[in-house]
């Protein structure tokens, strides 16, 4: 079969499957299997592929189609310009924190202690790490299949004088130090909004990074009245939110001393990372 052929083959099967982004997606796998880029299709679409290529591809074909995710097949996903290895049992990072790392990069000084809870893949906190100078970094999470994976992340994405490290730990339970910066991308769909998710995010991605409680809003009220006692004065706490939350994490924030309080939109124009500094301790 050729690389056109195969191509053909596994984008028609994503498509009977109501996969929505079929084409893409056989392309990629396509790309992972045979150690290809973009332009080899249309430059070098009637190569043969070798058998144990071509079974393996629509072996992943097979897999997409039951809704696994890319990610999760290939291992990799892309993150602020950083390519993160993510598998089963860690949520998949997205582009929409990216703007989380954004903001925070916007206030983040050389020298300046991070904490990062809910660190999952790690990709926050190596992003601003990476992005930074001299700063040391504190990812927590009670994943221990995330830890692992995190700490992986950074020792093959972060140059050997970065300092970081990660922490099982429920919030701030086994947290010590004082930070400038809290930052977290906590779980937060409300329970009665699971069932409606894509069969990519509530069959196959940790239930545990997206339930929120039943308003969604848990550990934004959890990790707010705790952050007093971590961060410096005028230290600095974000969160990326659900579209619909930014006045309800605001009004959170507002009663734990919180002030300064911005609301910043994703790329689509939703409410999507939600800041505040310390005023009182």
């Amino acid at each position: 079969m050729t690389y056109r052929e195969c191509y053909e083959k596994g984008k028609a099967a994503l498509t009977e499957a109501g996969i929505g982004e079929a084409d893409l997606d056989a392309r990629l796998l396509l790309e992972y299997v045979c150690g290809t880029n973009r332009g080899y299709l249309l430059a070098h679409g009637d190569v043969q592929v070798s058998l144990t290529q071509e079974t393996f591809y629509l072996e992943l074909i097979g897999k997409r189609a039951k809704r696994i995710p890319l990610q999760y097949l290939t291992g990799v996903q892309d993150f602020m310009g950083l390519e993160f290895a993510v598998r089963e049992h860690v949520l998949i990072p997205r582009q929409d924190t990216e703007i989380l790392v954004e903001e925070a990069m916007r206030e983040l000084r050389d020298g300046m202690d991070i904490l990062d809870l809910c660190t999952g893949s790690g990709c926050v906190l190596i992003s601003l790490l990476q992005y930074s100078n001299d700063c040391n970094g504190v990812g927590a999470d009670l994943s221990q299949e995330a830890l692992e994976l995190a700490e992986e992340n950074a020792k093959r994405l972060l140059s050997s004088d970065k300092r970081v490290r990660f922490v099982k730990s429920d919030l701030f339970e086994n947290i010590d130090g004082m930070y400038d910066m809290i930052v977290s991308n906590p779980p937060y769909i409300s329970g009665g909004q699971i069932e409606s998710l894509m069969p990519e995010v509530k069959d196959h991605e940790p239930l545990s990074a997206l339930d929120g409680g039943e308003d969604g809003l848990f550990f934004y009220r959890k990790i707010t009245a705790g952050c007093r006692k971590f961060l410096r004065p005028g230290g600095m706490l974000f969160y990326e939110i659900g579209w619909d939350q930014a006045n309800a994490v605001t009004e959170i924030m507002t009663a734990e001393g919180l002030g300064e309080i911005r609301v910043v939109k994703d790329y689509a124009g939703l409410d999507r990372v939600v800041s505040g500094v310390l005023i009182r301790n």
